[in-house]
């Protein structure tokens, strides 16, 4: 296993695929909101846990519907049973999941926590979260002054250098630009 397959407390990664966010029908089956670029490959990755890793998932079958997957999970058999698993998280290990393929492309897990710097080495913060709201990633940082989060366009432009071996990323701030005073009343 290879150093970025493991969390900072020395356990392996792992990774939401997606949540339970309901039941369908009466028979048992579940309805999944899937984080695979394919809702469908949720299913591909064998049995998934949940967070406290206490129980295993096995999706049976799978379709994708206006609301998400619905999947008929292996030993639910009743809505009462898929109805209790509302609001599961449905996780595997990351050594489960493909290698970027690109060599600029990260799972966000892999970056949360990593120390943020700018150009000039100048410590600026750490990385918080990332997230996508369908116009683009970003990325949430805390500075070490230890005022609010600050959140940035996650693109080449912005931060240019990410390096998971020393555990840091360069940030390049875009310029602030100062608000025009308004034009001045003529007497």
């Amino acid at each position: 296993m290879s150093a970025s397959d493991k969390d900072r407390s020395g356990g392996s990664k792992r990774l939401c695929l997606g949540i339970i966010t309901g039941a369908h029908g009466i028979h048992g089956e579940v309805v999944i909101k899937s984080y695979t670029q394919d809702p469908l490959d949720i299913k591909a990755y064998g049995p998934l846990g949940d967070e406290p890793d206490e129980r295993q998932f096995t999706i049976a079958k799978a379709r994708l519907a206006p609301k998400g997957v619905v999947a008929r999970l292996k030993g639910v058999e009743h809505r009462n049973e898929a109805e209790a698993l509302k609001g599961t998280g449905l996780f595997v290990e990351q050594k489960m999941l493909p290698a970027p393929e690109e060599e600029d492309q990260y799972y966000f897990t892999d970056l949360i926590g990593l120390a943020v710097v700018l150009a000039n080495k100048q410590p600026y913060g750490t990385v918080t979260a990332l997230h996508n709201f369908g116009a683009g990633d970003l990325i949430e940082i805390k500075p070490v002054d230890g005022k609010a989060t600050e959140i940035f366009a996650f693109d080449k432009e912005t931060v240019p250098r990410v390096d998971l071996e020393r555990g840091e990323i360069t940030l390049n701030p875009p310029l602030m630009i100062a608000p025009k005073e308004p034009p001045k009343k003529s007497t």
